[in-house]
């Protein structure tokens, strides 16, 4: 039977810290020039609606290093812009490809592929979930010494995708997770919900960001505008004003925490120049660690091969 990843919560919690596990080790391998092949012979598909740096990159990369073959889709270049029925689509790859990986704008039309296609599906982001970087991230957290299960994260900004995904992860793990932002801007109670089913989820939103900041170990932020909100974009950036990740909010944790950034930053928005800078070094190995961690995410769901 085939297993799909479009959700955090597709995982257990056993199998969450096998992948952290693995990342690990596929990252030291890495660093000693040494690559298993895992997927040799297999081929990927990778259809991305929207734009990527990141994520293009180590995927990509990824396959490459475990000896399978990507090819990359866009839209455009499919016969989906012209009005092919995705499920019609989904069963096409299937016959082609050993795996798909998709971006895109929409968790409805994620899950429908998943829904049609014979091979496995993982959610590369969608406006919804963004998996890959929460697993990623708690994996460079972990390596930064951190014990997951029992840290604080204030997550200062928007409730995206990518909040989401963190809602998921406290569920899973027990962490206790606080939200900074504005009136209006809280999680979708529906997204709240389905974390809820996969265990206690200890959240709290606070209407001010040095409150949630204060005792802290982890100070986490994103982009105020995701792709596909460009229009809102001026309302936004007035709404988040007050939550930026600066010195400030760095004062009142108490403590030296760990200062997260999914990238791309817009410096001077959610986050200052100054903190950028000050903490590149962890912030540029969490990009980093999205090769590591997607390996074994690939590995996994992919491969058949049990790490």
């Amino acid at each position: 039977m085939k297993r799909d990843f479009l959700k955090l919560t597709d995982l257990s919690r056993d199998e969450l810290y096998l992948l952290l596990d693995r990342s690990q080790e596929l990252k030291r391998l890495n660093k000693q020039g040494r690559e298993p092949k895992p997927l040799a012979g297999k081929t990927l598909a990778m259809i991305f609606e929207k734009r990527s740096t990141r994520t293009r990159l180590s995927f990509e990369t990824g396959i490459h290093q475990l000896g399978g073959f990507p090819i990359f889709m866009s839209p455009e270049q499919m016969q989906l812009s012209r009005g092919e029925p995705i499920q019609d689509t989904a069963r096409v790859l299937s016959r082609y490809v050993d795996g798909v990986i998709i971006r895109n704008d929409s968790h409805r039309q994620l899950l429908e592929f998943a829904r049609c296609a014979t091979v496995p599906v993982l959610n590369a982001l969608s406006d919804i979930h963004h998996p890959c970087q929460v697993l990623s991230d708690l994996f460079t957290i972990r390596e930064a010494g951190l014990k997951i299960d029992k840290m604080k994260l204030a997550y200062i900004g928007d409730p995206n995708n990518v909040f989401n995904s963190w809602l998921d992860a406290s569920a899973m793990l027990g962490f206790e997770l606080r939200l900074a932002s504005p009136k209006g801007y809280k999680p979708d109670p529906l997204v709240l919900k389905a974390a809820a089913k996969a265990g206690k989820v200890s959240f709290r939103h606070y209407p001010k960001p040095q409150s949630a900041a204060k005792g802290a170990d982890v100070l986490y932020t994103d982009v105020w505008v995701s792709m596909g909100q460009e229009a809102a974009a001026k309302e936004k950036i007035a709404a988040f004003r007050g939550f930026q990740l600066n010195e400030k909010i760095l004062a009142a944790v108490g403590k030296k925490p760990l200062v997260m950034h999914c990238l791309p930053a817009h410096r001077g928005q959610e986050i200052t120049d100054q903190l950028m800078e000050k903490y590149a070094e962890l912030i540029f190995t969490q990009a980093e660690n999205r090769l590591h961690c997607q390996k074994a995410i690939l590995e996994f769901f992919v491969s058949g091969n049990k790490p």
